[in-house]
């Protein structure tokens, strides 16, 4: 993982409001909107600002507007980094003295959830999340004499510190995302082993869909509880909304009326589906109101008490529906609840006060307990799913994923649906080539009128040309319509770009040529051949790499000390291929590398991800100091190999990536 930027500041006040993994995330904040109008003025800053979680969610742009304007004379004055953090401090500092203690919205969800800059934690939330893990990690072997966890003390944050027990929540949420063969266990861990633990956490986060931009392992170490809450309720909730797709829960269809509604019900993110359920049995109900967020519209308790009553109308207690007290009708709600067997995860309280994380967790649940839906699935040609559907799924899957771990102001759910207007897209080309996109000619969302997302998507098609992508008769408007097909193609190309940029900026060993994909199989060929290892791979679609042996003597190569031989099969039946893929996945994972692939793209031998996985185990090997490197590594044996004659097709004068730790 990368380690921390220094952003200096001169100003002693700001050094001592701020660490420094706040000021890399506000730096590039005030990067980002610097760059949208070419300067930025204290006039930019109410409605640029909104994109800012605290400031933005606490306040509307009005204030904001008012509040600057009473502190500064000109508004026309242009702002400096130093300036854009007083005023974000100030505005920080008015939005939590505005809403009281400001716990409630401090470890949201997904999204921006883990740089949220307001450092209390929600005590509810934090009680909550430690329950789910005393329930379902209690019967771990290793975790058992840990645990229960206490809520009232923050047992949770030093149980955290040593990287195990997130990485075992993050199994629990999606099986089988980290071979546990590759979790360091031991009682007492050294540095370099819980680094390993707290790196490959948060690899494989970024990989089930986590959110984890701006934060370290060092954060982990240092027991920082609104970073740690804020990847643990992530992960909750990935779990707690698992079963929210056609695949997992088919009765689903029994919401939608017709084959195209369907369609539609598939691209939804898990959220929406949830809420489009509550309706559904709402309705049966004959509850006039539409509940659209798990806040505001669930505070009086109503919804709630009409919706268990449909769910379990054995358990009800009438006076649910007569009693006054929206504080009452919660806590007859969670007694109806509890007779059904549900999980509370929120107090009478938390329902009343509207706490989004709370309440979404509560309905995840008592959907995943009882969802009312028939047993007989409707028969839908949809959910007959084709070898070459999965692969679609597969690689829209790690596309998502990797978009996601950029950074990007909008988190998608889908990218058939979610890059249709070509803003993120946008955003995504100029994390990928700094400066290649003109934001005057970008239009922000919400775009209303079709031909705006239209020049877009044109503008995303031009630098895509611009990079030399393969775009034969590809237009702007085949990304609107969601072509899937297209937009693939451009992601995966996106990607490789991006990946080939990542190893070129390692100038020290390219001398600022090209990389390309033959330089990368033969530096892998040769650092296995070095070792005396007789595996090697003729090319990124070689079969044989299906048994992972390749991949093992590789990271060996780069790391003697990251592969136990001694739990390594031989990879002939299918299920030994994929135990080492599995293995694979988590070993480069725990050694820095971000990489979404799946087991089944090793076994397969799917050529684009085997080419995305070589390249981030050679971009984390040149990363490392020389004198770290295995003593039988030269330098001239890993110069030479990137010294060759480049055919690359790629423009030669990009700027280097600004990402620091490479997703690929």
């Amino acid at each position: 993982m990368s380690g921390y930027v220094g952003i200096l500041v001169s100003d002693p006040w700001l050094q001592n409001q701020f660490t420094q993994v706040e000021l890399r995330s506000l730096k590039t904040h005030f990067m980002s909107m610097r760059r949208e109008n070419g300067k930025l003025t204290l006039g930019d800053l109410p409605s640029k600002m909104s994109r800012l979680k605290v400031v933005g969610e606490s306040l509307t742009e009005d204030e904001r507007e008012a509040f600057i304007q009473d502190l500064y004379q000109n508004m026309q004055d242009e702002v400096d980094f130093e300036l854009f953090l007083r005023v974000y401090s100030k505005l920080q500092a008015h939005a939590t003295d505005r809403r009281g203690s400001g716990a409630k919205s401090s470890s949201a969800f997904m999204k921006a959830a883990t740089t949220t800059l307001l450092h209390t934690i929600s005590e509810s939330e934090k009680a909550s999340y430690v329950e789910h893990i005393n329930n379902y990690l209690k019967e771990d072997e290793f975790l058992k004499k840990y645990l229960p966890i206490d809520p009232s003390t923050n047992d949770l944050f030093e149980i955290a510190k040593d990287g195990v027990l997130l990485c075992k929540l993050i199994n629990v949420a999606v099986p089988g995302t980290i071979d546990e063969r590759a979790i360091n266990t031991k009682r007492l861990l050294n540095p370099w082993e819980r680094n390993e633990n707290h790196t490959l956490c948060l690899n494989s986060a970024k990989a089930i869909g986590c959110t984890v931009v701006n934060i370290g392992t060092q954060d982990f170490i240092e027991g920082r509880r609104h970073l740690v809450l804020g990847v643990i309720s992530q992960i909750i909730k990935i779990q707690l909304l698992a079963d929210l797709n056609l695949k997992k829960t088919p009765q689903l269809v029994e919401l939608v009326e017709d084959s195209k509604d369907v369609e539609e019900l598939m691209s939804l993110p898990p959220e929406k589906i949830l809420l489009r359920w509550m309706n559904f049995q709402l309705k049966k109900a004959n509850y006039k109101k539409i509940v659209t967020n798990f806040s505001s519209d669930v505070k009086d308790a109503e919804a709630y008490a009409h919706l268990l009553n449909v769910l379990a109308p054995e358990h009800v207690d009438s006076s649910v529906f007569t009693v006054k007290s929206p504080l009452e009708r919660a806590k007859l709600v969670l007694q109806h609840a509890d007779r059904m067997g549900c999980k509370r995860y929120l107090t009478a309280k938390d329902i009343v006060e509207g706490s989004p994380n709370l309440n979404l967790a509560f309905v995840a649940h008592i959907f995943q307990h009882r969802n009312g839906l028939s047993t007989q699935t409707k028969e839908i040609s949809f959910l007959e799913t084709s070898p070459e559907d999965a692969q679609v799924s597969r690689e829209e899957r790690a596309f998502r994923f990797w978009i996601n771990s950029l950074g990007n102001s909008t988190y998608i759910d889908n990218v058939f649906e979610d890059l249709r207007n070509g803003w993120v897209l946008l955003e995504t080309l100029d994390k990928v080539s700094p400066g290649i996109v003109n934001w005057k000619l970008a239009n922000k969302p919400p775009i209303k009128m079709p031909f705006k997302k239209v020049e877009n998507c044109n503008q995303v098609v031009k630098l895509g040309k611009q990079l030399k992508f393969s775009l034969v008769n590809v237009a702007g408007n085949d990304i609107v319509q969601g072509n899937k097909k297209l937009i693939l193609a451009y992601l995966w190309q996106l990607m490789r770009y991006h990946t080939l940029q990542l190893l070129k900026n390692l100038r020290f060993r390219s001398n600022g040529k090209e990389i390309t994909d033959a330089d990368i199989l033969q530096w892998a060929n040769t650092k296995v051949r070095n070792t005396g290892s007789k595996s090697r791979m003729d090319s990124f679609k070689d079969r044989s790499l299906s048994d992972g042996i390749f991949f093992l003597d590789l990271l060996s190569a780069v790391q003697p000390r990251a592969v136990n031989w001694s739990l390594v099969t031989r990879g002939v039946t299918d299920e030994e291929k994929k135990m080492n893929a599995t293995y694979i996945i988590s070993i480069a994972r725990k050694l820095g590398c971000s990489i979404f692939l799946l087991p089944e793209d090793i076994t397969e031998v799917n050529q684009k991800m085997i080419l995305t996985l070589t390249a981030s185990i050679m971009h984390w090997f040149l990363n490392q100091p020389v004198e770290e490197r295995p003593s039988a590594t030269s330098d001239n044996e890993t110069g030479s190999q990137l010294d060759t004659t480049s055919n690359s097709t790629m423009d030669d004068s990009s700027s280097e990536s600004s990402t620091e730790c490479g997703s690929i």
